[in-house]
């Protein structure tokens, strides 16, 4: 008789690998299908939980869309991106910023996600030690790790604006040596803005320690009374991230881009042309028309001046403790230890008894994010309204 193998047999034990162990979850993705669990019962939902704007993108895009489905065909790119995108890309640097950028350094991406790839593995080589803010963007941490890179914490405090500084660089540096910083302005989740010559002083203080630059800009377009510079200004050798999801509002087109030095051009497409082919066309036709829709982007913007504005006049008075006040980007970041040591059990909570799905600190912090609640006012005016009357009641229930 013979006897069948289990398809395993001979395999070692079931189990993923290091690299993939290292990996935290992103517990914005985790409340939103919890919200989303909640919803499929009927119950209704505020998200407040992931930065993903409510408007549509620009009439524009969708019509540079629509024309190029019409079209027929849609092919593969370069690995570097169209021209055409590159060229508006490099255009707008020199309006904006008044820098010229060449629009051979520009690199066009899958979203920003795979610019950040692209660079980690562009400028490290593995061990790599990099600074990267706490509290911070989690998927920095989650995708040098996954790269078999060392992500370090640059301890950010809420008296500096929750801003990096220069002897906050240097100190980390003096540790356990680095190899590269990462920062980000506006930033996720505090809404800071880094002031310009602070910005300069942290370019001059990285290229002293011999450390390279990443520049997370994804939230430049979106600031409430303060300016935005880019790294380019201050560091010609920064590698600076964009992407169109944020200020343009198209998150689901998947498409950002990067500015690259010279000697990093070849290197980044020869790893663009293995790891991703290109961007999508679709997506890449459709943005080089999105740098045109002024007038809706702004009323965008000015939507969520005034959701800011309602949130910022109404948490006080719901007992949420401090909150950042937000220079930029679409978050408030509130310090609620005067309620709760316990970060993920009170959003759970919020979720479960007051339909308001954010998220909680220790996604960004894993020090003191058990003190912290992350709110995205990126949804309608109406939702945020929606959001502080069932905060208001909830409260109010709960004593």
């Amino acid at each position: 008789m013979t006897v069948s193998q289990s398809p395993s047999a001979g395999l070692p034990p079931a189990s993923p690998s290091q690299r993939a162990a290292r990996v935290a979850p992103f517990l914005a993705m985790d409340v939103m299908s919890a919200a989303a669990a909640r919803e499929a019962r009927g119950d209704g939902v505020v998200h407040m939980e992931v930065g993903q704007p409510s408007a549509p993108a620009p009439r524009a895009v969708i019509a540079a869309a629509q024309g190029a489905l019409a079209g027929g065909a849609l092919p593969y790119t370069q690995a570097l991106g169209l021209p055409a995108l590159r060229a508006r890309i490099a255009r707008h640097y020199a309006d904006t910023h008044g820098i010229a950028v060449p629009p051979g350094r520009i690199v066009v991406t899958t979203g920003s996600s795979a610019g950040f790839i692209l660079a980690f593995l562009g400028l490290f080589d593995a061990g790599a030690r990099i600074a990267v803010p706490q509290p911070g963007y989690p998927a920095y941490r989650s995708i040098l790790h996954a790269l078999d890179l060392v992500p370090a914490a640059l301890p950010l405090a809420e008296a500096d604006r929750y801003a990096p500084t220069s002897a906050g660089l240097r100190a980390l540096h003096a540790t356990d040596a680095l190899s590269g910083v990462l920062v980000m302005s506006p930033a996720n989740p505090s809404g800071t803005v880094i002031e310009p010559h602070r910005l300069a002083d942290l370019c001059a203080t990285a290229r002293a320690l011999g450390l390279r630059f990443i520049s997370d800009e994804i939230y430049h377009g979106l600031s409430y009374g303060v300016p935005t510079d880019t790294a380019l200004r201050y560091e010609p050798d920064a590698v600076v991230i964009n992407s169109f999801s944020k200020t343009w509002c198209m998150t689901g087109w998947r498409i950002g881009w990067m500015v690259v030095p010279e000697w990093l051009v070849r290197p980044v497409e020869r790893l663009a042309q293995n790891l991703f082919i290109s961007a999508p066309y679709l997506s890449q036709v459709a943005a080089v028309a999105a740098f045109d829709a002024v007038e809706e982007v702004e009323a965008v913007r000015a939507g969520y001046a005034a959701n800011r504005a309602l949130l910022l006049d109404a948490f006080p008075g719901l007992g949420l403790g401090r909150t950042h006040p937000a220079d930029g980007a679409f978050y408030l970041y509130s310090d609620v230890s005067n309620l709760t040591d316990d970060a993920a059990g009170f959003c759970r909570r919020m979720l479960d008894e007051a339909g308001v799905a954010a998220t909680p600190g220790l996604d960004f912090d894993a020090v003191d994010g058990h003190h912290h609640v992350r709110f995205s006012f990126a949804g309608s005016h109406a939702d945020c309204v929606d959001a502080v009357r069932r905060l208001r009641d909830w409260r109010r229930l709960r004593g």
